[in-house]
């Protein structure tokens, strides 16, 4: 039942189009999702993970299903039932993208830490995008539990021509803690649309890393409930466009309970004709008092032909918060370049080096050290070289 409305709202919903305020920045022209098929056969190793590092669970989707070969025990992480009772409870069909997963998902994952249970090493799920992939993950840390997971998304090679639309519902119980990772790092010819949705109870708390490194274009959504009484939520995004990408981040900070904390800190480097759009909101309801939010996204733009468009937004109900925000675009410092190259630097290891120190701040609230080091590699790799 619930897929037949998933699709019948999919079919009711027009294509998403500038005219739309939360696609303003972002034309969808020459999209056709029909275009696209289910993949090809995927052989195992043609994608290459951006991580090296040992873990309690792993998991492999592809097309032809999805292949856990390590699981923890006392842990569920198993493929996801389609009548899962929590299942579209946080990200259901109200919007084109997400009732298309509702509708034509297959390969899922079911992820429960249980009451009070503490992995000491992380769960890793690798998403293989070919043709047309819908992935769907559900993660619940009850009551006391601590785990990381890490989802990745990868393409066979470069020009692989690919539509990946992946949802994700995050149920962070009271007193847990959720360490949770999602790194892009897809083709320049895949499209890809991503709706991240988590909640985040009493105590609990949420510190949640976006990696965004390929993709031809796309929206990201990402959306944080703190609906329990001293809720913390952290995410920290960071990302590099060069060529013609248009990455789009759309962010909301959702405070319901009172005492409760957000901080969402997103910093991202563009080269040659590449487009960074960042829409954040924070919204705080009437009786979450004592709220303490903030957002802010840095853009550093290294060439004349980039574009960035953050865009901050503040919707208070309540008259006892503090909530701050900031954004910025800008190239990089002359006054630094002058001062490196005045020390024996030529022009691009000093910008290399400007640039490392720009997306330091944002490196260094990564927890999980293979996690640093690897988004730390993916931007280096991106850098000019000297």
């Amino acid at each position: 039942m619930a897929r037949a409305e998933a699709l019948a709202a999919y079919d009711a919903l027009p294509l998403p189009d500038t005219t739309e305020e939360h696609w303003r920045f972002t034309d969808l022209a020459g999209f056709d999702p029909s275009h696209f098929r289910p993949g090809s056969s995927y052989r195992d190793g043609s994608v290459t993970t951006m991580l090296d590092l040992d873990v309690a669970g792993y998991a492999t989707v592809t097309e032809d299903g999805i292949d856990i070969t390590r699981a923890p025990d006392g842990v569920t992480f198993a493929p996801l039932p389609d009548d899962y009772e929590r299942l579209y409870a946080l990200v259901g069909w109200d919007e084109k993208f997400a009732a298309h997963n509702a509708a034509m998902w297959q390969h899922g994952l079911l992820v429960v830490v249980p009451k009070g249970v503490v992995l000491e090493k992380p769960l890793y799920v690798r998403i293989a995008v070919t043709g047309q992939t819908f992935w769907r993950l559900v993660v619940v840390a009850e009551e006391g539990a601590r785990a990381s997971l890490i989802e990745e998304y990868a393409s066979p090679s470069d020009d692989t021509e690919a539509y990946s639309n992946a949802v994700t519902e995050l149920f962070v119980e009271p007193t847990a803690k959720l360490e949770y990772v999602s790194l892009q790092n897809l083709s320049r010819e895949t499209w890809h649309f991503a709706s991240h949705h988590a909640r985040v109870e009493r105590d609990a708390e949420l510190d949640w890393v976006a990696g965004g490194f390929g993709s031809k274009k796309g929206k990201t959504r990402i959306q944080n409930d703190l609906n329990g009484r001293g809720a913390t939520s952290r995410v920290t995004g960071a990302y590099f466009a060069d060529g013609h990408q248009h990455l789009d981040y759309d962010t909301f900070q959702e405070h319901i309970a009172p005492d409760c904390e957000s901080d969402f800190a997103f910093k991202g480097a563009l080269r040659d004709h590449a487009t960074a759009v960042w829409r954040g909101m924070i919204r705080v309801e009437r009786d979450a008092q004592k709220t303490n939010a903030y957002q802010e996204c840095r853009n550093l733009m290294l060439s004349p032909t980039t574009h960035a468009v953050p865009i901050p937004g503040l919707e208070i109900l309540a008259n006892d918060v503090r909530c701050t925000h900031g954004a910025t675009v800008g190239r990089v410092d002359r006054e630094q370049l002058f001062y490196l190259m005045s020390r024996g630097l030529r022009r691009p290891e000093a910008e290399r080096l400007i640039v490392r120190g720009f997306f330091q701040d944002v490196l260094d609230r990564i927890e999980l050290e293979p996690v640093r080091e690897a988004v730390t590699a993916a931007l280096e790799a991106r850098i000019p070289q000297a």
